[in-house]
């Protein structure tokens, strides 16, 4: 396709849009460009989630510009020199163009400057550091990374090594990046995250965890995360995790017609233990719902499933709730297993919860009291479920009632 020299795109000619870069072109005319994911995404025919703004105005003077247009400014960031427009309900990040005085690998020091270059040269992949004019005009400041967007390389600016060193997230950044966007993983790129893959010990777990969490949605993550276990950094993110499984669980999806999931992904990284699920958990701080999930798909009291007959599978329903079969089914299918994985997709969509038919009311007005009275109306809920939930509220009272 043609290298493109000028940025079309919906979000651009947006009142909103157009409202924001013209309150500060008005301050500075040509001082302002839309840079990041805009205008990666728009070069690669996909949606922009989001719109950045890089600026040579100073955060008190994208104040003043914003507040003279009649829009609301929110200092968001401003030790970074970040201040976020809010126009139609919908936010806006503009950054003074800035350069690394001082990094330690997690945040840091920066000082603001008028240089595209400077700006352009702290980023970190080069698709990520292209520039666009108000009106649209792309400008390269960093050679090659327009045509590495369009062809979804995710290269390092510059030495990959230093680019890390400033912050090693970006070493998650890389593969999220190629998971979504890459045309292969870049040589040079991989070996400078083994090399300072040691450096995620200084990241927060749960800075870890929205990476990966974000990578493991990407379609089909599975060359990305081989790549990242290839080269030490998913031990080093998650200890005992493995990428075997994966393109079997992202088969298994498709051919089901299941959405892309992050957490049953990351299930398939991990061994079915509680002890390694729980270990899991803590070590990224997933959530008390995430947590939950990995917990229940790992109960070692859940058995196989695909393949099971339809009252084992109604049975599981029950014990242990249809997200964590279905998780518990996916991943058999992900190893191989036979069974029809859409077929019970569809049944745990469907399913609703029978109601046990008695309760402690009943079981006092037949005279039962203490300790017992719990036993028999739960013997009695094992004689319910394993009758296929199909004993009614008569044969059931008619049981509570007799000796034993």
């Amino acid at each position: 396709m043609p290298r493109p020299d000028v940025l079309k795109a919906a979000w651009l000619t947006a009142p909103a849009t157009r409202a924001v870069i013209g309150a500060l072109e008005v301050a500075r005319p040509g001082g302002s460009r839309f840079v990041g994911g805009c205008v990666r995404n728009t070069l690669r025919g996909q949606p922009a989630d989001d719109v950045d703004i890089a600026t040579q105005l100073t955060p008190p003077e994208v104040i003043g510009a914003l507040e003279a247009a009649g829009i609301r400014a929110l200092a968001t960031g401003l030790e970074h020199g970040t201040i976020t427009a809010i126009l139609d309900s919908r936010p806006f990040e503009i950054t003074t163009l800035r350069r690394d005085v001082e990094t330690d690998g997690r945040r840091a020091v920066v000082a603001f400057t008028e240089d595209w270059t400077e700006d352009a040269a702290r980023r970190d992949f080069r698709l990520n550091a292209i520039y666009a004019a108000a009106n649209g005009e792309l400008h390269e400041v960093i050679p090659e990374s327009i045509d590495d967007a369009v062809a979804g390389r995710v290269i390092f600016i510059g030495d990959g090594d230093q680019r890390l060193r400033e912050d090693y997230l970006r070493i998650l950044r890389f593969y999220r990046f190629n998971a979504w966007y890459g045309a292969g993983i870049d040589p040079d790129g991989q070996a400078a995250c083994a090399r300072q893959r040691g450096g995620l010990a200084k990241i927060a777990a749960e800075r870890i965890w929205k990476e990966l969490k974000r990578t493991l949605a990407a379609p089909d993550p599975s060359s990305a995360i081989a790549a990242m276990e290839e080269a030490g950094v998913l031990e080093a993110a998650l200890p005992g995790a493995g990428a075997s499984l994966l393109p079997g669980l992202v088969m298994a999806e498709a051919s089901a017609g299941l959405e892309a999931d992050p957490m049953r992904r990351l299930m398939a990284l991990l061994p079915r233990r509680r002890t390694e699920t729980g270990a899991a958990a803590a070590r990224l701080r997933v959530s008390n719902e995430e947590g939950s999930r990995l917990a229940n798909w790992s109960d070692p009291a859940l058995p196989h499933v695909l393949g099971a007959g339809d009252d084992a599978i109604s049975e599981a329903f029950y014990r242990f709730g249809p997200p964590a079969v279905l998780d518990r089914a996916a991943i058999e299918a992900a190893s191989g297993a036979p069974g029809d994985l859409a077929s019970l997709a569809n049944r745990a969509a469907a399913w609703v919860r029978p109601k046990f038919p008695l309760g402690g009311h009943d079981a006092l007005a037949a005279g039962l009291t203490g300790p017992q009275l719990g036993a028999r109306l739960a013997a009695l809920e094992e004689d319910w479920i394993a009758s296929g939930f199909t004993l009614n509220r008569s044969a059931l009272l008619a049981r509570l009632k007799s000796p034993g």
